[in-house]
């Protein structure tokens, strides 16, 4: 019989074996194995510091739970570590871009302005090749100068732009007074040539040409020079900001934000977004107490931009240097008597006027002619030169345009006006699953997030639930006033005039147009005084060093006390007048 009733037993004994089997695997304890994963290809610490079962650790300081855990206090540690590594990697991303804009438009900024100087310099020295030939070979020279020292100006020298100009012209003119005013002169002498540099801004032999290059270069520069600073200035910002301190009580809020789900075995859980926000901002306060400088900052790059870009055009100001020059050697031949008298009373006569034709020394067939035509037929034939320059370059030669790259760059950077108010923001959105029902609140899984989300700011912090922040960071606070210094320097600096155009003193005047001093055209009183303020000028100059003043034709220990006008005797001097004043003379005589 037992065999008979076997089979009516057996098919309920499998379904029994099986239903006790799946009862013994639900009381075996859950593993570990997602954790151990996650810890491994994070790589946050060895793999052996993860327990293969939960268990319990009374050590644990953060991710203190009731139930069982997967964590242990060496992960915790790790934890603490590699999530301040993992925050700051993301912060970097994402001003990753904003940090390639400023360098890399720092580095378009100098290749095209390298490449506009070296245009503008060679532009600038083709005049002396076509036009003034006597003096292309000493010219050229001159002009690199020149052009060296504004590109150092722009770098961040402490040089200025009227230096480099006043220093241009103080050694352009020996060369023009020698071989086109007086070209017969011959060798001119290595003393004769330094008075005439060293009196040229008393002089005055080019009029206000000088000046008005200053002040058309120092507009543009400036504006370029401060727009090179500006730049450096936002990549220290920037260099500042990812590197920022966590302070502890923000390390242990990540790591309850970020790993603390892991010790349940909720490796997939996302935070919730006011919770992370709340993080976020208790962590960087003094990240977001850096936006309203930065946007303050990113609007002084837009107006300095605009500064290149519109009436201090660099570009115009460079490739306009060949013609301000052009004019200066132009008045300087217009007026060479009136100069030659004044120089004679300054500097002496050289040594000899004896003529040494040479092709360097031979000036261009009517430029001085001689003998010399009336001043109308100077001028027209002046004018003719001037006409037959090419006084603006093709497009198709200039460099990359510096206000293109100056209007692509802001456009880019109107987007980072935001930055570090949004930052936070930024890293919350990167965490979150937008289609999950459920999110991690910092110490369960929840629908949402219940507690009060703060604002952006130190203050606001005050009332962050998951935070306490009780002071900025020191960095970020030097950087925050470093950066509104900056800005209260710019402001009101863009399109200024330059450090010094404002103290110009040698040949001041009206430049508006009307006829002084600089024109040529005063009367015989008001140049005789003026040559008397030169001569005084000079003579000062010259009783400091009475000796090296009697080698270059004064004798001081002459001069007449008694009357305001000092007297002193020259080298090779006479009573005879000034060829150019006989001939005057000679023309009026009938008239009288």
């Amino acid at each position: 019989m037992s065999q008979g009733m076997f089979p009516r037993v057996y098919p309920l004994v499998v379904p029994l074996l099986l239903l006790l089997s799946a009862g013994v695997s639900c009381l075996r304890s859950p593993s570990c194995q997602e954790v151990r994963t996650a810890f491994q290809l994070r790589q946050i610490g060895p793999l052996k510091w993860v327990p293969d079962v939960p268990g319990t650790d009374e050590k644990l300081q953060v991710c203190q739970h009731r139930g069982p855990t997967c964590c242990t206090r060496k992960m915790e540690e790790s934890y603490q570590v590699a999530v301040r590594r993992e925050t700051l990697q993301t912060i970097q991303s994402y001003s990753f871009e904003l940090k390639f804009l400023l360098v890399g438009h720092a580095t378009s900024f100098q290749d095209a302005f390298q490449s506009l100087l070296h245009f503008a310099q060679n532009h600038t020295s083709s005049l002396f090749e076509s036009a003034y030939r006597a003096l292309a070979r000493e010219a050229t020279t001159l002009v690199k100068e020149l052009f060296t020292d504004l590109s150092l100006y722009i770098l961040g020298s402490d040089d200025t732009v009227e230096g480099a100009v006043q220093r241009f012209y103080d050694n352009l003119f020996p060369l023009v007074y020698n071989r086109l005013v007086n070209p017969g002169i011959g060798m001119m002498r290595q003393e004769y040539a330094e008075c005439l540099r060293m009196t040229r801004q008393d002089v005055n032999p080019f009029g206000s040409h000088p000046r008005n290059l200053v002040q058309e270069l120092s507009r543009s520069f400036k504006a370029g020079r401060t727009l090179s600073k500006a730049l450096n200035m936002g990549v220290e910002v920037i260099n500042a900001t990812e590197h920022v301190a966590f302070t502890r009580e923000c390390g242990r809020a990540l790591v309850r934000m970020h790993y603390c789900p892991h010790c349940q075995g909720l490796t997939l859980i996302k935070p919730c977004l006011g919770y992370c926000l709340n993080v976020m901002r208790g962590c960087l306060p003094g990240l977001a107490e850096l936006d309203q400088p930065w946007w303050d900052y990113i609007s002084t790059l837009e107006e300095l931009t605009n500064a290149m870009a519109g009436a201090h055009d660099l570009e115009l100001a460079l490739l306009g240097i060949r013609n301000q020059v052009n004019d200066a050697i132009l008045y300087t031949q217009l007026n060479g008597p009136r100069l030659t008298a004044t120089v004679d009373k300054v500097c002496g006569q050289p040594a000899e006027r004896v003529v040494h034709p040479s092709p360097e020394t031979l000036p261009l067939p009517g430029s001085i002619p001689a003998p010399k035509p009336p001043i109308e037929a100077q001028l027209g034939k002046l004018s003719k030169k001037r006409g037959s320059l090419p006084l603006k370059s093709s497009k198709n030669d200039k460099p990359r345009s510096l206000k293109k790259i100056s209007r692509d760059f802001v456009s880019y950077m109107q987007r980072y006006k935001t930055f570090y108010s949004a930052l936070a923001e930024l890293l919350c959105e990167g965490e979150l699953v937008r289609d999950s029902a459920t999110c991690w609140s910092g110490e369960d899984v929840v629908e949402s997030y219940t507690n009060r989300v703060v604002g952006n700011g130190l203050q606001a912090q005050k009332l962050n639930p998951e935070v306490k922040v009780r002071d900025l960071d020191p960095v970020l606070t030097q950087v925050k006033e470093r950066l509104q210094r900056f800005n209260q320097e710019m402001l009101g600096k863009v399109g200024g005039q330059s450090d010094r155009v404002g103290t110009w003193e040698p040949g001041s005047g009206d430049t508006s147009g009307d006829c002084d001093d600089e024109d040529g055209c005063q009367g015989s009183g008001d140049r005789d005084l003026k040559e008397d303020n030169i001569i005084a000028k000079t003579a000062d100059r010259w009783k400091k060093d009475p000796a090296q003043g009697k080698e270059r034709g004064f004798d001081t220990t002459k001069q007449n006390t008694t009357t305001s006008r000092p007297s002193f005797s020259l080298k090779g001097g006479s009573s005879m007048l000034h060829p150019s004043l006989l001939l005057l003379l000679l023309l009026l005589l009938p008239l009288s």
